[in-house]
């Protein structure tokens, strides 16, 4: 099993392949940003924060 964390939010999720772990994260995230209250997303991310996306190639 592997895990995926992101520590921005606190959400973590699992699965059987990193890849698996990746989507079921992005999953996860996707329905704490859907769910959380204005005033909980106030807690968990600084008032100044962007939020994007990358990719990074492995070597």
């Amino acid at each position: 099993m592997y895990v995926a964390l992101c520590p921005e939010l606190d959400v973590v999720s699992q699965g059987n392949t990193v890849a698996v772990a990746k989507a079921n994260l992005q999953e996860a995230v996707e329905l704490y940003l859907e769910c959380a209250s204005e005033e909980e997303l106030k807690q968990r991310i600084p008032f100044d924060t962007e939020i994007s996306t990358f990719e990074v190639s492995p070597h």
